[in-house]
């Protein structure tokens, strides 16, 4: 079948041919691809190890398009396995003990210090600032 456009202002005309290849259009005009073959395709993807976009490309399928049908397949039934929970057992490790009072001094800079003794924490404080 072959069309042509009409001329405009002294344009050239373009001839367009328009190959029948079979597959199924919708009224728009966009290939309509079988359930089965996205089924195929989107398994193809998900079994090579590429991403979306360059399984995509390699296909010669629309990203867009493709992403659609992944998301779908995904949210059928049975797309993903059943989660499986399991009891685990730890050993019981108590906190270690801290002293019953301690003190805590943070410095300007960020520096914190911790002591039981206060004598102890103002040395440290007095000989940090030294």
């Amino acid at each position: 079948m072959r069309l042509e456009s009409a001329k405009l202002a002294g344009m050239s005309s373009i001839l367009t041919d328009v190959v029948e290849t079979g597959e199924k259009r919708d009224t728009r005009g966009r290939r309509m691809t079988p359930a089965e073959r996205r089924r195929q395709l989107v398994q193809g993807y998900r079994a090579s190890g590429q991403t979306m976009a360059a399984y995509a490309r390699r296909e010669r399928i629309n990203y867009a398009t493709f992403a659609g049908w992944v998301a779908k397949a995904s949210r059928e039934p049975g797309a993903h396995p059943p989660l499986k929970f399991a009891e685990l057992a730890l050993p019981f490790a108590p906190p270690p003990a801290l002293p019953a009072e301690v003190l805590e001094v943070r410095l300007a800079d960020g520096t914190v210090l911790r002591g039981s003794r206060v004598a102890d924490v103002v040395a440290l404080v007095r000989a940090l600032r030294a």
